[in-house]
């Protein structure tokens, strides 16, 4: 075959190998057009439902444990009431109401997340990125979040009742009170970025429920930022 047959066929071969390539969202290179990422609705209900399950069997297995415990510290204070074991058995019980208050708290939260759900749409959108800052679409919340950049440091990455997450990392101090901040004061946020501490962390964006990988996300919040906001793994 000649040269010119070589090059024609490896020309033809690299357009072909273009096309079948998936395109990836990039950060646009206009400053003034915001970098948008998706969701997938189906996704986020799944999600839903896997929170709800393992919840509730969370709370009934530590509920059950507190029972026990409690039951054990009473049958000790009855069973040998001259034995000197009743400051223990006090202790006990105290240690075990947390258990059974957290199933409580467990119930209360789902009633509470249901009735936000209800009461909001799941928008199409997770996040906007330009470079003003953020603004986060929250399962459940009434109207965006909003954060400037100098309020933020990005998102945090990890692995939540077996599925990967993004949470935003805020600067030390800031809350919904903080110039330019909107947002932080629904209950649905509330309860994503300041969890209880009896309760189990839920996560803010589930990642495969995003239209954008990670990566792409992370180059994005470098680029409007200049540096400042980046993905943590």
């Amino acid at each position: 075959m000649s040269e010119d047959g070589d090059a024609t066929s490896q020309v033809v071969a690299d357009v072909e190998a273009a096309e079948d390539t998936p395109e990836v969202q990039v950060p646009p290179g206009d400053p003034g057009q915001p970098f948008v990422v998706g969701i997938d609705r189906d996704a986020v209900l799944r999600r839903r439902e896997v929170v709800r399950t393992v919840e509730r069997r969370g709370g009934w297995v530590t509920a059950v444990l507190g029972a026990v415990g409690i039951v054990a510290a009473v049958y000790a204070l009855f069973a040998f009431p001259g034995s000197g074991m009743w400051p223990f058995a006090l202790l006990l019980i105290v240690a075990m109401l947390p258990l059974v208050l957290s199933t409580v708290l467990v119930y209360r939260v789902q009633a509470e997340r249901q009735a936000w759900y209800d009461a909001n749409e799941l928008p199409p959108v997770a996040m906007r990125i330009s470079v003003k800052g953020l603004e986060l679409a929250c399962d459940g919340a009434a109207y965006p979040v909003v954060l400037p950049w100098p309020t933020v440091r990005g998102f945090t990455q990890h692995k939540l009742l077996g599925q990967y997450m993004l949470d935003i990392a805020l600067e030390p101090g800031v809350g919904a009170t903080t110039a330019g901040v909107r947002g932080l004061d629904q209950p649905s946020v509330r309860s994503v970025v300041k969890p209880n501490p009896l309760l189990r962390p839920t996560g803010m964006f589930l990642i495969k429920a995003l239209d954008q990988p990670v990566h792409v996300i992370d180059e994005a919040l470098k680029h409007f930022s200049n540096g400042k906001a980046a993905v943590r793994r």
